[in-house]
């Protein structure tokens, strides 16, 4: 049997707007019905229920700027915004940066080897300088746009492609970036003629078609008019890699945005227990008296009394100078807090699951047994897995095609005629491997999936953070060399093979043995 719907009541508002204009009256019961079903959405006095229906860029807008100052703040002043900051950038980016195989293919499907040998060249050249600065190699470049995205919310670069006026590339391939924060992109900038909203110049698709930069860092130092000026920059010749979270959404916004509350508490909770440690540890004492009688005369000055006693304190001392009913009481501040490091932990990992970061690798905690290590191992480095594959695609991979293209227009690296034009920008991005807890049992897990043919050794090397080309190369060049030599490995079946096998023994001496 089916229940019965609920009955709605008319006010006399209701009844009054459904006179005057019924689809406006059925919109008003129709709200209400669906208030009626969802308790959540319902007003009470124990729910706050903040609500926001605003846009996104209306958001970000109101609050963006100024999230990004807290965030630098906290990572100039906080250690675990610091930590958390290294960690993120360092297990997304990690030591070598993002890998690049390049795989250009041919008509018939197959790998172009001699244009991949010569692209790879000329990337490892262009790697040396890739900024317009020549401070930073490729490595850290990409930290450096990954902990400014993550930090900020967003990063530019500007993309400057063949001859620049006063720019010497310092590379073979003439191309370079100029890496810019976002505040050079001013978020105050609106002009509804040109289709520019928060410095971005937009199509009535969305799609951008130009950004609007300061020619100087707006810091307010220099007020020279350079500062403020504003200068256009194609979309095709700039980055922009940000953190949205909604449909839309233009500019970016901290990771930190939703943490900076509970770090900023944390901080002040372990400052406040600090200076009570400090307070305890200066130990101080006091004469206690039994009662108002012992005091004398309070009208009498201190000096005529005898003044304050003065007990010097030393180990195993012994106090015989207290006057009848006096005796010695001690401050007890009762720190440090016990409960400081379980409190800590709670709220340290409630803040890094906001930010994305291992609770382990931020709070240095490597306490557990080897199943829960790789449990959170595993299950964290998914988020670090997706924080690597937008990095690349708002970024990394932009940047080798422009710099394939580049390449080929230029005559440095011209494509064979035998390369599928669609397929010169092909590659391979190999992101930072997961690490491994106990290198004894990962190693012999892997050993077994190789042997039993579910997994290749390519894919073991690969999880390895290694390059199995280069692998290859450095394997077959040291055994030729030491093969010369006559020693061989243990592991080389082929070389083991073509030992010598050891002469058969006698029959006479076989039957002696057997005898």
């Amino acid at each position: 049997m089916t229940p019965a719907a609920p009955t709605i009541q008319l006010n006399l508002l209701d009844r009054v707007v459904s006179a005057i204009s019924p689809n406006a009256g059925l919109r008003r019961l129709h709200a209400r019905h669906v208030l009626n079903q969802y308790e959540a959405a319902k007003p009470s006095r124990l729910r706050k229920s903040a609500r926001d229906n605003r846009s996104p860029d209306a958001q970000v807008q109101q609050g963006a700027v100024a999230l990004r100052g807290l965030a630098r703040n906290l990572e100039q002043n906080h250690d675990i915004a610091r930590g958390a900051l290294r960690t993120m950038v360092n297990n997304v980016i990690g030591p070598g940066g993002i890998g690049i195989e390049p795989q250009p293919r041919r008509r018939d499907g197959s790998i172009h080897e001699e244009y991949a040998l010569a692209l790879r060249e000329g990337w490892r050249n262009w790697c040396l300088n890739p900024e317009v600065t020549q401070k930073h190699h490729w490595a850290k470049v990409q930290r450096l746009v990954c902990n400014t995205w993550f930090r900020d919310g967003e990063c530019f670069n500007q993309r400057l492609k063949g001859t620049v006026p006063s720019l010497d590339h310092g590379t073979r391939v003439p191309y370079s970036l100029e890496l810019m924060e976002p505040d050079l992109v001013p978020m105050d900038l609106f002009d509804e003629s040109k289709g520019i909203q928060q410095g971005i110049e937009r199509n009535t698709w969305g799609r951008a078609t130009g950004y609007w930069c300061y020619k100087a860092f707006p810091d307010g130092i220099s007020w020279s008019k350079r500062n403020y000026d504003v200068k256009r920059v194609a979309a095709a010749n700039m980055h922009h890699i940000a953190s949205v979270d909604r449909i839309g959404q233009l500019r970016g916004v901290s990771i930190f945005a939703s943490v900076i509350t509970r770090l900023e508490d944390i901080k002040d909770y372990e400052e406040s227990e600090r200076i009570a440690a400090k307070v305890a540890a200066s130990l101080t004492a006091y004469v206690k008296r039994g009662g108002p009688e012992n005091y004398g005369d309070v009208n009498v000055e201190a000096p005529q009394r005898g003044g304050a006693p003065h007990i010097g304190m030393s180990p195993g001392m012994i106090i015989q100078d207290l006057l009848p009913g006096e005796e010695i009481g001690m401050i007890d501040s009762n720190r440090p807090n016990p409960n400081l490091i379980t409190f800590r932990s709670g709220q340290l990992r409630a803040a890094v699951a906001g930010i994305g970061a291992s609770y382990s690798s931020v709070a240095r905690d490597y306490n557990g047994t080897y199943s829960a290590q790789r449990q959170e191992l595993v299950e964290q480095w998914i988020n670090y897995a997706v924080l690597t594959d937008d990095f690349v695609g708002q970024y990394v991979q932009p940047v080798w095609q422009d710099f394939v293209q580049i390449a080929h227009i230029s005559g440095v690296i011209k494509a064979p005629k035998d390369v599928d034009p669609d397929t010169m920008e092909d590659a391979l991005f190999v992101g930072q491997s997961m690490p491994w807890i106990d290198p004894l049992k990962e190693a012999m897990a892997w050993t077994a999936l190789v042997q039993a043919g579910f997994a290749s050794e390519v894919e073991v090397m690969r999880k390895r953070g290694a390059n199995p080309r280069d692998v290859l190369e450095q394997i077959n060049a040291h055994r030729t060399a030491i093969g010369k030599m006559g020693l061989y490995f243990s592991s080389d079946f082929a070389n083991v093979m073509k030992q010598p096998a050891a002469p058969p023994e006698p029959a006479a001496e076989q039957n002696n043995a057997d005898s």
